[in-house]
């Protein structure tokens, strides 16, 4: 009796050795809150640092973007200003001068297209050279401007390039601007396109805008301006009376 009593007390001293030991070896050492809370503050100390640098990063990135901006709207005012004394000088060597066209877009299309009612011929450098010099030549005595959309495939040398010629023969180049709000505003897809309209109007700049486009006469083909004046004039419609007044200045009837 008293073995099995020794053997029983010896058994549960072992399992109770076993469990502590299980335990030891289960037990987590003890936090250093002392170190992470050091490692927490470090971090949160790079953290700022970095969050600083960027910035300044930022206010030099914004600086140096402002100074840009200044200065190419200084840079395009000098062009322009040198442009418009290059217009103003009166040199017949020179059969096409790109920079005064240029200077003179801004006032032409203020005082030709917002000014007042006006005949409108939409163009193209890829029509053939004889009906675009036509085309000019007309709309330019007629008191009208003839517009294209933009640069043939991007290229300023390509657009001095197709007037060139047409200028050696007319000063109706004076009367030829880029605006490809126009061809958006009346919805021109093809060209020549002729448009009287009947008011004032103004447009919008954005490129998903929409102008507000007065009424107007509209005719597009290869025709003679005269044959589209005649027509507007004749068909009582909202562009009649200017058409008249465009038609009498073509034929020379009026100044």
């Amino acid at each position: 009796m008293t073995n099995k009593l020794s053997l029983a007390m010896l058994a549960s001293l072992a399992i109770t050795a076993g469990f502590a030991a299980a335990s030891a070896q289960v037990r987590e050492p003890d936090l250093d809150l002392a170190a992470i809370r050091a490692a927490a503050k470090a971090q949160a100390s790079d953290a700022e640092a970095l969050a600083a640098q960027a910035r300044r990063r930022a206010e030099a990135v914004t600086e140096q973007a402002k100074a840009t901006a200044q200065d190419g709207a200084d840079n395009g005012a000098r062009y322009t200003a040198a442009a418009q004394a290059a217009a103003g000088n009166a040199d017949d060597s020179q059969a096409f001068d790109f920079d005064r066209m240029i200077a003179d877009a801004g006032e032409m299309a203020e005082a030709e297209l917002a000014g007042q009612p006006r005949l409108i011929g939409f163009a193209s450098t890829s029509m053939p050279k004889a009906a675009l010099a036509a085309m000019i030549a007309d709309v330019s005595k007629a008191g009208g401007v003839v517009v294209l959309r933009g640069f043939p495939q991007g290229s300023a040398k390509r657009l001095t390039a197709a007037l060139a010629p047409i200028a050696q023969e007319s000063e109706a180049i004076e009367h030829v601007g880029i605006d490809p709000r126009l061809f958006r505003a009346f919805g021109v897809e093809a060209v020549p396109t002729y448009v009287v309209a009947a008011s004032d109007f103004e447009l919008c700049d954005g490129f998903d805008c929409t102008s507000d486009v007065p009424p107007h006469d509209r005719m597009s083909g290869n025709v003679t301006l005269a044959h589209v004046l005649e027509t507007f004039a004749q068909g009582d419609g909202p562009g009649a009376r200017i058409a008249a007044q465009h038609l009498a200045r073509l034929q020379g009837e009026r100044p």
